[in-house]
């Protein structure tokens, strides 16, 4: 029987990429996206374009974040266009505090809904926007919570957080995509919504990098 897990899935290139990680290694995956407030929710239909693609199951959870001060999901805040920097010296207007915890928080209650051992998620911490909830010791910590803060922990099956893309460069997602022949064309990582990609936010731009760098054409459609 194959083991069950969890898989985070924006719909993104790095959370696609994950998903496809997931199968490869033999997990019957549920996918988990979220309706938060953001901006815009094209990401969600990619992230259903993606499951129907490996015909798996997809749960879309409403939480409200509209409240919480980030470009993602306050339209009065612009997104930024072109950042020049390094990312972990100044993260962006588009973290969403808490984010990743309140996701990972709710995927753990699915884990122990439906049996599943671990969470999947595609964050990454070396081509990234700088965000604190992306990081190798933000998720060491949260391992750790996890088994003293729920059942499955207690018992002695603490759930697991696997983080497969963390430390591979965006052209490595990107080769790593191919490799497994995930469905980037389904993707889309658009701060901005729109019938095509802007080119100009941090995740263009680091996508572009990446599918650059891998010596691929990006097959999604860009501004311009």
């Amino acid at each position: 029987m194959m083991p069950k897990a969890v898989v985070l899935l924006s719909g993104g290139l790095d959370s696609t990429v994950t998903l496809a990680a997931a199968i490869d290694e033999g997990n019957e995956p549920t996918a988990l996206s979220f309706r938060y407030g953001q901006r815009h929710t094209k990401e969600l239909g990619s992230a259903e374009a993606v499951c129907k693609h490996y015909e798996i199951e997809h749960l879309i959870i409403d939480i409200d974040l509209s409240s919480f001060r980030s470009a993602l999901t306050d339209e009065s805040l612009e997104v930024p266009s072109d950042r020049e920097g390094k990312p972990d010296e100044n993260i962006p207007i588009t973290y969403v505090p808490s984010r990743n915890i309140i996701f990972l928080s709710i995927a753990a209650g699915v884990c122990e809904s439906i049996g599943a051992e671990a969470i999947y998620i595609g964050a990454n911490a070396v081509d990234y926007s700088g965000y604190p909830d992306c990081r190798y010791d933000f998720f060491e910590a949260f391992r750790k919570m996890l088994t003293v803060g729920t059942k499955a922990g207690v018992e002695g099956n603490p759930i697991d957080i696997r983080t497969p893309i963390l430390e591979l460069s965006k052209a490595d997602i990107v080769r790593k995509g191919k490799e497994l022949n995930a469905p980037l064309h389904l993707t889309w990582s658009c701060y901005n919504g729109g019938g095509k990609a802007c080119g100009h936010c941090d995740s263009c731009r680091l996508r572009l990098k990446g599918f650059r760098e891998a010596g691929y054409t990006d097959e999604i459609e860009y501004e311009g």
